[in-house]
């Protein structure tokens, strides 16, 4: 037989003696570590269950602490025994506890085999490298490294600091380029035993002892020197997400694992029996012989990486809550918010409806109750039109609402009485079209039968409040599609810019507008404005209403909208 296998285990000893037993009945030896902070008890029992096979060997125990020398030293230890004690042996294969076999061994004796000289190891240098995680590629060989980073993190971090500012650097002996890779190896015994007999092999592991991480960097550095013949891969299929922590495999990663074509795979869930009973099962016609290619699922790991850090657009829940501004899209979905339409016509939100063809409500944020379309006391999601939830978090409400109805484009009014604390979401959001007619509010305070003087003082209040959205619009850091209209530009040709808002709502429908919906009454409402100016209240955001000849709407001159981005 041409290969054995080195398994460093740590946890679930009786998945490790599974493996470990799976190995050894097909002749391929098999020495195992077990990390000395596992309880003998354990370490025990494992070494009973294996001990009716003649091939399997076990090590003196060493503290493998991640990061830290001691499973190097274990690995060292092994490798020598597996060399000592089994002539046979031209390939040594390094495997941990949580590994599982994917393939026939008979498939990785003959793989192995055909490429006698050949050494697997992932090696490559510091600057090709881009999985490190932790801000240390060079440093790892270069700084002291005496504290654990998992169990004395405070002294790790400040001890780097202090090296970093006194400027000191470890010499790298001489002849060492150092080199980074997957800790999980295949080598030959030419290989192995050089590195193992190098002659200055006490000067080297010194130096390694205070190396961060030196499992990725000891065999991989060394192979370098004593090898005649590398292929820089790994046997072993080992994923990891974007925090470098490895991908655990569960039962429902069967089909995946199959499709890989690799040998071996971990980090495999302890109570995966689906894959456990699959992998070691005696049937060896499950897959044919193949290059091992864990490329095939890289782009399903990439996806799901993706997924994890980005998320789905505008989803927010209780697993999955974004930071602001790391969203990947604030909202779902396209949706169209109308400022001042419903105060300029009657039955806007009917008209809006018919023509677009999308569901169009009301003031969702005005402070009496949320208006939903056709006046639902409830909406998809079990969405309420109660104050006090929607105030709670608005702006959970409106991601809620885009996001429950997602395929359908929702459309509401927006206005200065309504609640403000959504005006910078909406804008820097891309998914928002966002039509103001600048000054519309001061249609319906024309319209309505109270004191002058408290109408002057509401029409000073929502002024000052629309100014401050407008701004908010046209900043330099807005997303939204906006687009803004005075109230007297709007009035001269109120088809065009219509034409314009149904068109970005539905550009695939094409429809021509027939008809517009009825415009308000403004007889007289450019004398109101000038009543507001004697009164001591400014208007600024209407536009240029004459004083006695009231805006007749025509079509001898378009209106002007400008977009903001």
């Amino acid at each position: 037989m041409s290969v054995g296998f080195i398994m460093l285990c740590h946890t679930a000893l009786d998945r490790a003696a599974q493996v470990a037993r799976h190995w050894a009945e097909r002749e391929c030896p098999v020495v195992v570590h077990v990390d000395r902070r596992v309880p003998a008890v354990q370490f025990d029992k494992m070494k009973a269950d294996l001990a009716d096979l003649g091939n399997v060997r076990f090590l003196g125990r060493h503290a493998c602490e991640w990061g830290t020398w001691g499973i190097v030293a274990a690995s060292q230890e092994a490798a020598t025994l597996m060399l000592r004690d089994f002539a046979q042996v031209k390939h040594v294969y390094l495997a941990s506890g949580s590994c599982l076999p994917l393939r026939p061994v008979e498939e990785l004796v003959a793989y192995l085999a055909e490429r006698p000289r050949t050494d697997f190891i992932e090696s490559v240098t510091t600057e090709d490298v881009g999985w490190t995680i932790g801000g240390l590629d060079v440093e790892r060989f270069t700084l002291r490294f005496p504290f654990s980073w998992r169990k004395q993190r405070l002294f790790f971090d400040a001890y780097v600091w202090l090296q970093r500012q006194v400027g000191f650097r470890r010499k790298i002996p001489a002849g060492l380029s150092p080199h980074l890779g997957s800790q999980w190896w295949c080598l030959t015994r030419q290989t192995l035993s050089a590195i193992l007999e190098h002659p200055e092999r006490n000067q080297i592991d010194q130096y390694f002892r205070k190396v961060w991480i030196p499992d990725e960097s000891y065999f991989q550095t060394l192979v370098r020197q004593v090898s005649t013949n590398i292929e820089s891969r790994s046997l072993t299929l080992s994923k990891f997400d974007f925090q470098g922590k490895p991908h655990i495999f569960y039962d429902d990663h069967l089909q995946l694992l199959r499709r890989s074509d690799c040998f071996v795979a971990r980090k495999i869930w302890p109570q995966a029996d689906k894959l456990y009973g699959a992998f070691l099962s005696g049937d060896r016609s499950r897959l044919a012989a193949a290059e091992p290619n864990p490329g095939k699922i890289d782009r399903l790991f990439a996806k799901a990486v993706e997924r994890r850090t980005k998320g789905r657009p505008g989803l927010y829940m209780q697993s999955r809550y974004p930071n602001e501004n790391w969203e990947n899209g604030r909202t779902a979905g396209p949706y169209s918010v109308f400022c001042g339409f419903s105060d300029v016509f009657e039955n806007f939100e009917v008209w809006l409806s018919k023509a677009s063809g999308t569901r169009v409500h009301g003031h969702l944020f005005a402070p009496d109750r949320v208006h939903f379309a056709g006046s639902e006391g409830c909406y998809n999601g079990s969405l309420s039109t109660s104050v006090a939830i929607r105030d709670y978090n608005p702006r959970g409400f409106l991601t809620n609402l885009i996001w429950n109805t997602r395929g359908e484009r929702q459309c509401f009014q927006y206005g200065p009485d309504d609640n403000q604390k959504l005006n910078w979401f909406m804008a820097l959001d891309g998914n928002a079209q966002i039509s103001v007619i600048s000054g519309a509010w001061a249609v319906p305070l024309f319209h309505s039968n109270r004191n002058f003087g408290e109408i002057r003082r509401e029409a000073a209040r929502m002024q000052k409040i629309e100014q401050e959205f407008l701004n908010i619009l046209r900043d330099a850091h807005a997303k939204a599609h906006v687009r803004i209209w005075s109230l007297a530009d709007f009035v001269e040709n109120p088809m065009e810019p219509l034409q314009t808002i149904i068109d970005e709502i539905g550009p695939r429908q094409g429809r021509r507008l027939t008809e517009a919906p009825r415009l308000a009454d403004l007889a007289g409402f450019g004398q109101f404005l000038q009543n507001l100016r004697n009164q001591g209240m400014q208007p600024t955001l209407m536009g240029d209403f004459p004083v006695h000849d009231d805006p007749k709407p025509s079509t001898s001159r378009r209106g002007r909208p400008y977009l903001v981005k």
